[in-house]
This record gives structure tokens, C-alpha cells and sequence, in this order.
């Protein structure tokens, strides 16, 4: 799997997660995650390489506190009761 392809699947699971997704670009300014007014937000700086932004993305993941639960991809999905 390519690095592109993994940074779109980590940023899936990031939202997913919780987390909005900003992705700009930044002209090298400080990227990462945060939390405002109750809400997590990743930015992204477009002039980081796909790599960069992929460990970022996999940082903020992992920085989820212990009892959080990421939805498993390959987890079939339940239709929603009426």
C-alpha cells in the first residue's frame, strides 16, 4: 500500500474518531492536533510530505485517551433502527 493511500485511510479513522479534519496549506507553520471548545481538530500542512502528515495523523491517534474505541474498518456495518 502506498503512502498516500495509507495517509487516506488514517485520516478516515481520524474523523471517524472524532476528529475535523483540516487539511491547508500552512507554509511550514506547526501542524498537529488540538482541542477547542470541546472539540479535536488535525491540521494538516499541505507542504509536508505525505509521509510527515501521515505520522502526524497516526500521532494524534494515538494520543486518544485509553478508553476510546476507533471504529474497525472491515467491521460490517449494522443498518440504523427506524
Amino acid at each position: 500500500m502506498h503512502t498516500v493511500e495509507m495517509l487516506e485511510q488514517a485520516i478516515a479513522r481520524a474523523t471517524a474518531a472524532g476528529f475535523i479534519v483540516r487539511q491547508d496549506w500552512l507554509g511550514g507553520a506547526t501542524a498537529g492536533a488540538c482541542e477547542f471548545k470541546g472539540r479535536k481538530w488535525l491540521f494538516l500542512d499541505l507542504a509536508q510530505s505525505p509521509t510527515e502528515q501521515l505520522n502526524l495523523v497516526l500521532g494524534a491517534l494515538a494520543q486518544m485517551p485509553a478508553g476510546s474505541t476507533l471504529p474497525d474498518p472491515a467491521a460490517p456495518k449494522l443498518p440504523h433502527a427506524a
